[in-house]
């Protein structure tokens, strides 16, 4: 057990979330706990004093196993930011000395580590330099910032120059045939939404018109467009088509560079709508397996075997898609390396234009976290592996790593890599990794972000959740993005 105690700040969550990456056996104490007085930020290890650290209310630290810090000319905000890396480098060297783990991303805890490189960038910085800064404030190790380096001048060219009027357009649609053991995201199983499905399309496209308005009144451009979930794909083709009509009737689509839809499960997917899809233009679909391995897709809760997927994929080949995604899951229940060998080889097969391969993340409001006791999950040095592998199987296939993130909770504090062809990058994935790009979102369970690169914020509008709400509601989610948008526009 290591006890930790704080004196002279409160950061306590970031301080948590960072001990968390070395392990979960720890507890906050207080000073009156350890039977004697201790005027410092102290680390102790089995009752034992490992190290100690000087707290200023200027925010000038002296720690040990940490530098002096420059603290001059620094407004409070970074003061603080200053302050909580310094602290975080203190306690990363601690932890590493006494346990030895393996953690490549240092002290970084937040889902989107390439966004530091672009910000050197953008100072004009070279790699040496970003390198070095990477390896000296954040002790992040030499293959990841490799990885970052990459994946950044990758997105740059897609990002770059920025053009304020330009947005992305997200569409939920969120039901599922089934929902799968780790999924957090909206995913109304149909067999008890499936009668919700007509109603929440006809008021999802009256969310559509109202904020078709404010996208004319603001002059806005939409560069990229993605229906998601759920399973987009649960919605009769008959359904799929009036609401992709309407997208075409109320926006403005003539300049999208890429329409996505999430195909997504083979158990959602028929010809009739695969046909929907193409009709409407659609250039890039999702076809996702999770795992290749039939055992395994029955222990997550999915109703469809390995031989449904390769239809699925093969079917959408004969109808003339060649820009199609396939999702995979690292760490999913019981499966070795030899399994996910196998399910990468299988792909292999297929040769889809990309692959995102995903690792675990136990998510709060998941069957997964609500069960855990109940699966065996990929033990952290078979999970490196297979990351290690996928990335093999990656180039083998001609795919480069575009775009990365992380979650919170994953195994391992790892990432979650996009993977792609030459030409074939997803710019709705980047554009929403990196936050340079504002992302407006209609249907429920959504989330739109309003990006202000000048300020350096970000505002987030949500949708509720509960489609029966949504349906309600409809007229109120319009009205929240409206708000944002106006009080915002010069």
């Amino acid at each position: 057990m290591i006890g930790v105690l704080l004196k002279g700040h409160d950061y306590k969550y970031e301080v948590a979330e960072l001990i968390k990456l070395f392990t979960t056996d720890f507890e906050f104490i207080e000073k009156k706990n350890l039977g004697r007085i201790l005027e410092n930020v102290v680390y102790v290890y089995n009752d034992t004093l490992i190290a100690k650290s000087k707290y200023y209310e200027n925010y000038e630290l002296i720690y040990e196993f940490a530098d002096h810090i420059d603290t001059k000319g620094l407004n409070e905000q970074e003061l603080k930011k200053k302050t909580k890396e310094t602290i975080k480098r203190t306690i990363f060297k601690v932890l590493q000395n006494r346990l030895n783990t393996y953690v490549p991303w240092g002290i970084l805890t937040g889902i989107r580590p390439v966004k530091i490189v672009h910000t050197l960038l953008d100072k004009g910085m070279d790699d040496n330099q970003i390198r070095e800064i990477l390896k000296e404030q954040y002790y992040i190790r030499d293959e990841k910032i490799d990885l970052a380096l990459d994946i950044a001048k990758r997105e740059r060219i897609f990002m770059y120059p920025i053009e304020g009027n330009k947005i992305s357009l997200y569409v939920s649609i969120p039901f599922c045939p089934t929902r799968c053991y780790y999924c957090s995201f909206p995913a109304n199983p149909i067999k008890q939404f499936g009668h919700l499905k007509k109603e929440y399309v006809d008021k999802l496209i009256e969310e559509i018109k109202g904020l078709a308005k404010i996208i004319k009144d603001t002059n806005k451009e939409i560069e990229t467009l993605y229906i998601g979930g759920g399973t987009p794909t649960t919605l009769e083709p008959e359904e799929m088509d009036d609401l992709i009509n309407a997208l075409y009737k109320e926006l403005d689509l003539t300049k999208i560079k890429e329409f996505t839809v999430e195909a997504g499960r083979p158990d959602s997917i028929t010809r009739e709508k695969l046909e929907v899809l193409k009709k409407h233009q659609v250039d890039r679909i999702s076809i996702n397996p999770q795992t290749m391995n039939d055992i395994t897709l029955e222990k997550i809760g999915r109703d469809h075997k390995v031989s449904d997927i390769v239809e699925c994929f093969n079917m959408a080949r004969e109808l003339g898609f060649d820009n199609i995604n396939m999702d995979i899951i690292l760490g999913l229940v019981d499966e070795d390396l030899d399994m996910v060998r196998n399910t990468l080889e299988e792909i292999k097969k297929l040769s889809p234009e990309s692959l995102t391969v995903h690792t675990l993340a136990i998510k709060r409001a998941s069957n997964l976290k609500e069960n855990l006791d109940k699966y065996e999950l990929t033990r952290y040095e078979e999970m490196i592996k297979m990351i290690e592998l996928s990335m093999e199987y990656a180039k083998d296939m001609g795919l480069n790593p575009y775009y990365m993130y992380r979650q919170k909770h994953m195994l391992g504090n790892l990432e979650n890599i996009g993977y792609a062809k030459e030409g074939y990058e997803c710019i709705y994935n980047i554009q929403i990794m990196e936050e340079k790009q504002s992302n407006y979102a209609v249907g429920a369970g959504s989330i739109s972000k309003f990006v202000y690169l000048e300020e350096d914020r970000i505002e987030r509008v949500d949708n509720v959740k509960n489609v029966e709400q949504y349906i309600e509601r409809v007229d109120e989610m319009i009205e929240r993005k409206r708000k944002e948008i106006y009080q915002n526009v010069n």
